[in-house]
């Protein structure tokens, strides 16, 4: 049984080749391009209307310098909200319930951070590791326990999309089956179980799209430290 249940976790392969790119490749065809027009249909009004509001939301508290990863961090949202609603669907593999994936993009974009703020303000980057004040007998703690902080920041965001998406996919499975178990049994169960799926499903649409908000907001608050 816990077998079954991590199996949808796996990376799909067909005749040895991994899925994988495949996965992370398809999401973006279902996205309409935008037309010369003048007036366009619902869905890129929709579509431009979202990325507006969100882009001022992200580059708000931003400076102007900061204001070149709007294309980035925009990008970056809608791929991941795309990943992790696709991944609702039935016979569907999630990419983003993959560590590795996770990692692979938390990484880098925290060290572009790291070092923006090396190049640009490198007093002001280092200074983050001693806060003001400090006794001098605690100097070396402090600058250690600072420094390994700054080093979970990419791991951190990896394992808390990861974790968030792993556990609301097993908690569904585990509901659905209990609901096909006791339909012959309870029906009158079964009928409420379904009822609480289908709540699930739609508490797991929000969390789909709040963890990858979270992920992009908090790249933007690394890099709003570093301007």
């Amino acid at each position: 049984m816990t077998v079954s249940l991590f199996d949808q976790f796996m990376s799909p392969t067909y005749l040895g080749i991994p899925l994988l790119a495949l996965a992370l490749t398809l999401p973006w065809i279902l996205y309409p391009s935008p037309s010369a027009r003048w007036l366009n249909n619902r869905l890129l009004t929709l579509q431009g209307w979202f990325i507006n509001r969100f882009t001022q939301q992200i580059l708000t508290p931003l400076s102007l310098g900061g204001h070149k990863w709007a294309l980035i961090l925009t990008s970056l949202m809608i791929f991941l909200i795309t990943l992790n609603i696709l991944g609702l669907l039935p016979y569907t593999f999630t990419p983003t319930t993959q560590l590795s994936l996770n990692l692979g993009l938390a990484v880098p974009l925290w060290l572009a951070t790291v070092l923006i703020g090396l190049r640009n303000q490198p007093t002001a980057a280092l200074g983050h590791l001693l806060p003001e004040g400090t006794p001098t007998p605690l100097i070396p703690v402090l600058i250690i326990i600072e420094t390994i902080s700054l080093f979970i920041r990419p791991l951190a965001l990896g394992v808390r999309l990861t974790a968030n998406l792993t556990a609301g996919h097993l908690l569904m499975q585990l509901t659905s089956t209990a609901a096909f178990v006791m339909l012959s049994m309870m029906p009158t169960v079964a009928v409420l179980t379904t009822i609480l799926l289908f709540l699930l499903t739609l508490l797991e649409v929000a969390v789909a799209m709040i963890q990858a908000y979270v992920f992009v907001l908090l790249l933007s608050l690394y890099l709003q430290g570093k301007r």
